[in-house]
């Protein structure tokens, strides 16, 4: 089936933040433009702040274990570095990442939401050259809004599809669909992008991007309908291109 881009969307601190996009250009061999731009170590870290590159997410301070961020949105002014951050129970926060000044502040902002039992946000950092997506590659996110609205109907309830905190939201597809293309390149507007792998989740997911408190079963959903806990998939740019809301996924 031919399906559309309903959405776009980036996350440029890692688990602290989303914004929706009506367009976006990629280049290949690269992540979003400004997803995962940075992310933030947490006191327990093994992260080496003097040489920073990707690391795996355990490294990391995200939804999967403080499900509070969730709830947090952002928007970025990219021409000044600056992201402003927002969440129900706090007050509206701009910073630039990159001041060290800006970085306490951001860690004074967000301790609140954090369990005191659990390893706590420490910094801000930046990989230099690509996101920190949860892939060793750098990565587009995919989620088939046909497959969320399976999961929903098994689940008996409606919950927002950007619990799964994904890049590209594609609409017109069927359900399960997006796993066909494994190893397939996809040509969504101008760009072209290779599908890798599934995506595999975690707790983040089941708890409420409204709230940020956890209210839904969505591991146990798939596991119990699917007999797995995967849900979307992990795309490569191979081609460059520019992608807008409303165009066509079409396999090649």
């Amino acid at each position: 089936m031919t399906g559309r881009v309903a959405h776009i969307w980036r996350h440029p601190i890692k688990s602290h933040g989303r914004e929706a996009l009506d367009e976006v250009t990629l280049e290949a061999g690269r992540t979003m433009p400004w997803d995962r731009t940075w992310a933030v170590i947490h006191d327990a870290a093994r992260y080496d702040t003097e040489t920073p590159q990707w690391a795996p997410s355990a490294q990391f301070s995200r939804c999967a274990k403080t499900a509070s961020l969730q709830a947090i949105t952002a928007r970025l002014d990219e021409a000044a570095r600056r992201v402003t951050l927002a969440h129900p129970d706090r007050p509206d926060l701009t910073i630039a990442p990159d001041d060290p000044a800006d970085n306490a502040r951001f860690i004074d902002w967000v301790t609140p939401l954090c369990d005191p039992q659990r390893a706590l946000p420490a910094r801000i950092v930046q990989a230099p050259g690509r996101g920190m997506t949860d892939t060793d590659f750098p990565s587009i996110s995919l989620i088939n809004l046909a497959s969320h609205r399976a999961l929903s109907q098994r689940l008996g309830r409606e919950i927002s599809p950007l619990r799964w905190r994904g890049n590209l939201i594609l609409d017109g597809l069927g359900p399960w669909e997006e796993f066909e293309w494994i190893g397939r390149t996809l040509r969504i507007g101008t760009a072209e992008l290779t599908v890798r792998e599934r995506t595999v989740r975690c707790l983040a997911t089941t708890a409420s991007t409204r709230t940020g408190k956890r209210d839904a079963d969505t591991l146990g959903t798939l596991e119990a309908g699917w007999g797995h806990r995967d849900f979307g998939v992990y795309a490569e740019v191979t081609a460059p291109g520019r992608i807008a809301t409303g165009d066509t996924v079409e396999p090649l």
